[in-house]
This record gives structure tokens, C-alpha cells and sequence, in this order.
């Protein structure tokens, strides 16, 4: 490994982390319960999901959008992604979240169409001076850590990830993540963490990598090939906090065991129990489904388990469910 990361600590423009273990800003995923159980898992860094810049400075008192915003000390830092297209909007985006944030990030990567359709996300891939302009503005905004989010390139034919990267350091930008996929492949095909390489060799401010990292190895490979400062975590932590907190280990040289299914059992019952706390009932019900799925995959009995919880209209029968597959050492072996 190129450097002695219980050591070597990263900081971002003055916010020091513990690890350069970072959880991926994910819509619909990254709410506050899910937060809760990543970052005592090994998350230096956790984010919110994405925030429109439009719907905070649009709000007439508290939405949707500002309940993204929601946090807890022990969950700090926290770092509150914004997308948009519109360098004032970002601005004042970057104002509103400030006093949530310990670190401000401008979607530059997202490739979905609804975010892609509005000029935001990764559609702004193809106007390297609109990126100056906002990155310009929020930088003017906010004097705390700033980072940007982006993609290789739009397209196959458009990969300008140095070009952007040049210009976000140019613009104030204190640590930059790519992920080495185009807009166009989505999550398709392999990540081309070559680029990863180029961009940490191009420029002087932190390059964190994402993209394709499901088990420890891979994180750790990920560092060791690319020289990149840090590392986010994206869908490789569906269900599986273990997946940070084995990483966490062997960057500090220490010695990890797999969870046992009560292990399991007892932080998917956690996960849930934060869900009603935070949540309420019936959004806990709609949202559990998926992350209870997840917490089963990859275990014998999976597709069953997955079945009957995606039919559960009461929090105890998920309760009940969590405790009879896990409990199942037919499952769990």
C-alpha cells in the first residue's frame, strides 16, 4: 500500500478524517437511519442525499427538501451534495446548507435522466465553462470544504474528466471524487480506474475514487493502484456495513471477523428500529423493504425472504421475518 492510512489522515480543506473511507451521496438511499448504521460501521465522511438547489431556495418553510437536511451529532461530519445547473441557485443552495454542512458537494456524476433532462448532474459534463461559472459562485458562497462529484465524460467520445478536474482545482475546489464510468454507461460495463490514476497524477488537491468497490480487496486495491486519497462507498454497502468496518480494519493492519447471522440479525432489527424512529411507520414500511432485502443477499433463502418481506404491511411481521431467517442456520451457513 502507497501510504500508512492509520497515519496519513486526509484533510479536506482543514476537516480531517479519521479513515479515507467515504459513504457515496445516493438518492433514496442515504437517508438519516441509513447514515446511522454506515458511519459507526467506518465512514470518515457520510453524505446526504442529493439536495436540489432549486427546491431549497424555491421552499416556503420546511419540505421535502430541507428534511433531507436532517442529522445528528454523532453522525458528523456531514457532507450535503447539491445538484442543479444554475450558478445563483447553487449560490444560494450553498448559503441555505451551511449551517447543516461540514462539507458542501456539487453533483457533476448523477446520470439519471430526470436530474440529467433539468442540465444538472452529469449533463454539465458538456459545458466545462458553466461548471467554472457555478463552481465559481458556490465557492463565493461557502468558505468551508467544497468538493465536486463527476464522471469520466459524457460519452465515449466525450471523456473530459482532466479538463474538469483542472477546473475545479482552478476554482477553489478542495478534493474532488470521479467515478471512471461515462454518463452513458451508467452503471454498465467495468470502471475505468486508469483515470483515477490520471487525475491523482494531474492535479494537487485529493482525488477520491468510486466505483466498483463490493469487497474489501477491492477498496484496498483501489488505493494501492490508483494513488487516489480516499475512497467512496457506494452500492458495494447496499446491506452490508461490514463491507466498511472490514476495510477500516485492514487499512489499520488489524484483524476482522464476519459478522455472525445474530450480528446481522441485530443491526438490520436496528436499522429498522431507527427507520420508525425517524421516519414514522408507514414511510419505515415502504423504505425497510429494499434494505432488509439487502441485508439477506447473498445468503441461501434469499429470493424467499425477499418475497415475503416486499408483502409485509406490519412492522411486526418484519420484525418476526428479520428474526426467523437469520435465526435459520440453513440460510445463514
Amino acid at each position: 500500500m502507497h501510504k500508512n492510512y492509520a497515519e496519513d489522515l486526509m484533510k479536506i480543506r482543514g476537516l480531517q478524517l479519521k479513515n479515507p473511507i467515504i459513504l457515496a451521496p445516493m438518492a433514496g438511499i442515504t437517508d438519516l437511519p441509513y447514515r446511522l448504521i454506515m458511519k459507526p460501521a467506518g465512514a470518515a465522511l457520510v453524505f446526504t442525499e442529493m439536495v436540489s438547489a432549486v427546491g431549497l431556495v424555491r421552499a416556503k418553510g420546511r419540505n421535502r427538501t430541507f428534511e433531507l437536511l436532517d442529522s445528528r451529532p454523532e453522525e458528523r461530519p456531514l457532507g450535503v451534495q447539491l445538484f442543479g445547473s444554475d450558478p445563483e441557485y447553487l449560490a444560494q443552495g450553498a448559503r441555505l446548507v451551511a449551517s447543516h454542512a461540514d462539507l458542501i458537494d456539487l453533483n457533476l456524476g448523477c446520470p439519471v435522466p430526470k436530474v440529467t433532462k433539468g442540465g444538472g448532474g452529469s449533463a454539465l459534463l458538456r459545458t466545462p465553462e458553466q461548471i467554472r461559472r457555478i463552481i465559481a459562485a458556490m465557492r463565493a458562497a461557502w468558505d468551508g470544504p467544497l468538493t465536486v462529484k463527476i464522471r469520466s465524460g459524457w460519452d465515449a467520445e466525450q471523456i473530459n474528466f482532466l479538463e474538469i478536474g483542472r477546473i475545479a482545482q482552478e476554482e477553489g475546489v478542495d478534493a474532488i471524487t470521479l467515478h471512471p464510468r461515462t454518463r452513458s454507461q451508467g452503471f454498465s460495463g467495468l470502471s475505468d480506474w486508469t483515470h483515477l490514476r490520471r487525475l491523482k497524477e494531474d492535479l494537487t488537491i485529493p482525488v477520491i475514487g468510486s466505483g466498483d468497490i463490493f469487497t474489501a480487496e477491492d477498496g484496498v486495491r483501489m488505493l494501492t493502484e490508483t494513488g487516489c486519497d480516499a475512497i467512496m462507498i457506494g452500492r458495494g454497502g447496499y446491506g452490508n456495513p461490514w463491507l466498511l468496518a472490514e476495510l477500516a480494519a485492514r487499512l489499520q493492519g488489524k484483524n476482522w471477523q464476519a459478522p455472525t447471522p445474530t450480528e446481522r440479525a441485530q443491526v438490520a432489527h436496528h436499522h429498522l428500529e431507527l427507520a420508525l424512529e425517524i421516519l414514522g411507520e408507514r414511510r419505515s414500511l415502504g423504505e425497510m423493504r429494499k434494505h432488509l432485502c439487502w441485508y439477506a443477499r447473498g445468503l441461501s433463502g434469499a429470493a424467499a425472504f425477499r418475497q415475503t418481506i416486499n408483502r409485509a404491511e406490519e412492522v411486526s411481521t418484519m420484525r418476526a421475518l428479520i428474526d426467523a431467517f437469520f435465526a435459520d442456520e440453513d440460510h445463514t451457513a
